[in-house]
């Protein structure tokens, strides 16, 4: 259940309209009614929030899953995916008349964890991936500009045609949610128009998490807690006390390995006072 709770704790990049994107908004889950059905930790996390979000929609009174993770091809070629088109019950429910284009759902699944570099100017640049790579406003860009528009490609109609899904009638909206990582020991950094409330925990380089020599500093601190790097599946969570927690010595062995193949780890980190952080420690 920790997955399926850290899930639903994470908030959504930006509220209502951005970027031309709308946001999906979660419906409420009764959770007390509600039994996850196990997740192969094996998956890929992106595939494993797919699953979580799926089983999650399947409770929901709100929606009913017409087809997921539809693939398009051209000839042998696979030229994208689309994640979920869903129908929004309550319209049917509350009998009102709507027009039939508010009935159907086109929903772009998108879960990240960025860290906020405030060495860049632009706000919204400034959110990437921990190694660098995986730049939030080229992932934006690439859902606005090519994931949604293959709905209405040739070979998408061909393939929703044979379910008795007209693309005309469908709505498009994203749910684009995420963890958001800033510098350890500064000032948060402006992201707008995007949400804060994403905020969940800190990122530090190497450097700065290593040097414990100068005492009453941050990286004194570093050497006083104890810490956890978690496996990939757990990155979901909520940190928590039912883990083998190691030394700063001890974790530095371990990140350090990581960092040879420029992989930046998570940890979380527990200090004296008993409270826990989640952050990444970063290698460039």
């Amino acid at each position: 259940m920790k997955h399926i709770l850290g899930f639903l704790d994470t908030q959504p990049l930006w509220k209502k309209e951005q970027f031309g994107l709308k946001q999906f908004e979660m419906p409420e889950i009764d959770l007390e009614t509600f039994t996850p059905a196990p997740i192969p930790t094996k998956l890929r996390l992106g595939h494993q929030v797919e699953y979580i979000f799926k089983q999650l929609l399947e409770h929901s009174s709100h929606y009913e899953i017409l087809a997921h993770n539809i693939q398009i091809k051209r000839g042998s070629e696979t030229i994208g995916e689309l994640d979920f088109i869903v129908n929004d019950l309550r319209f049917r429910e509350s009998g009102t008349s709507l027009p039939s284009n508010k009935k159907l759902l086109h929903i772009e699944l998108t879960y990240k964890f960025y860290i906020i570099d405030p060495s860049i100017s632009e706000p919204i640049h400034r959110l990437m991936g921990p190694n660098r790579k995986d730049m939030f406003f080229t992932k934006m860009e690439k859902t606005r500009d090519k994931q949604l528009p293959l709905l209405f490609s040739k070979e998408s109609q061909q393939v929703l045609a044979h379910l008795e899904i007209d693309v005309n009638e469908i709505e498009q909206q994203t749910y684009y949610i995420g963890q958001l990582f800033v510098p350890y020991n500064e000032n948060i950094p402006s992201i707008r128009p995007l949400n804060m409330d994403c905020v969940t925990g800190f990122w530090v380089k190497m450097k700065e998490f290593e040097d414990v020599c100068h005492f009453g500093s941050a990286q004194h601190r570093f050497r006083e807690s104890i810490f956890y790097i978690p496996h990939k599946y757990e990155w979901l969570h909520q940190p928590h006390n039912e883990v083998a927690w190691q030394s700063h010595l001890d974790i530095l062995m371990e990140i350090n390995i990581k960092h040879i193949n420029n992989y930046a780890p998570m940890i979380w980190m527990k200090n004296r006072d008993g409270t826990i952080t989640k952050g990444f420690v970063v290698w460039w």
